[in-house]
């Protein structure tokens, strides 16, 4: 899958509420954003797929995707698919550095337990449900005020599904996802040592595998394969560091890379622009 295909959508605003009902015969192919995003499942039959982890989902379920997490639907087209997506530009998340309350942290938490997964009870289905009904009225509206409430109705989202996910006593049903131990291990390992010279071959021995064997699986599991897996890692670390002002070619050798001519053209095919103009774009 070549690098520059898997980013897909573009958010200028802080953030964007979709409501979508489909029967179509769609195929996705694994993708990842450059912000986060929100999907509450509301009906149909679809599975998703989130680095390596699959969800099957039940109405009123939410899902967390983090920015730059590989993803996918596998979706049934005999029965409609209707959800609520809302795209989050992750700078709007973090820029208020006055605010006591990181709204950001619950993607965090559910990138470090791999667990992207909110399964309500049904109290809190009733709140959440008549939450999105009146952000999605507000987001709508042409009345005075409405993009001031739209977004407290946002913030006031983002702090119930951020107290879910801090309660230490929040456990996701064992029926609700389904993961390859194995290969949970192996993207652990990967997204801890991304930056050190990792090899197929040590790889395959560190786990105990064969290297076709784990060739094949990391494939079928990611949508990528090893060599791709790592240098997006790369790349990604090396974006966030540019836009927080790390001078390029530190940035570069502190991701891994040992080459910056090699760096510099996948940097661009990725990004579409130079890695010395990134931060301007």
């Amino acid at each position: 899958m070549p690098e520059q295909k898997t980013a897909s959508g573009y958010l200028h605003q802080d953030f964007r509420l979709f409501h979508l009902k489909d029967k179509k015969n769609i195929t996705f192919p694994f993708h990842y954003h450059d912000f986060n995003k929100i999907i509450v499942f509301l009906s149909g039959n679809v599975t998703y797929l989130v680095e390596g982890k699959a969800y099957f989902l039940k109405p009123l379920d939410i899902l967390l995707i983090g920015r730059h997490d590989i993803h996918k639907p596998i979706i049934d087209s005999q029965s409609a698919y209707e959800r609520i997506v809302i795209w989050i530009n992750n700078d709007f998340l973090k820029s208020d550095l006055s605010r006591q309350t990181d709204i950001s942290k619950c993607f965090d938490t559910a990138s470090s337990r791999s667990l992207n997964l909110i399964r309500l009870d049904a109290a809190l289905q009733n709140k959440i449900r008549e939450l999105l009904h009146t952000l999605e009225h507000s987001l709508q509206s042409e009345e005075y005020g409405s993009d001031i409430l739209s977004h407290t109705y946002f913030l006031q989202l983002m702090v119930y599904l951020n107290r879910i996910f801090a309660d230490p006593e929040y456990r996701l049903d064992t029926a609700a996802s389904e993961s390859n131990q194995q290969m949970d291990h192996i993207l652990s390992y990967l997204n801890t040592h991304y930056t050190q010279e990792l090899q197929v071959a040590s790889l395959a021995e560190h786990f105990y595998l064969s290297p076709s064997y784990l060739m094949h699986k990391f494939k079928a599991v990611t949508g990528y394969t090893l060599h791709q897996y790592i240098i997006r890692k790369r790349l990604l670390s090396a974006s966030k560091l540019i836009q927080s002002g790390t001078p390029v070619m530190k940035a570069s050798a502190q991701c891994g890379f040992s080459d910056y001519s090699s760096f510099s053209r996948a940097f661009k095919k990725m990004f579409g622009c130079p890695p010395r103009d990134y931060f301007r774009a």
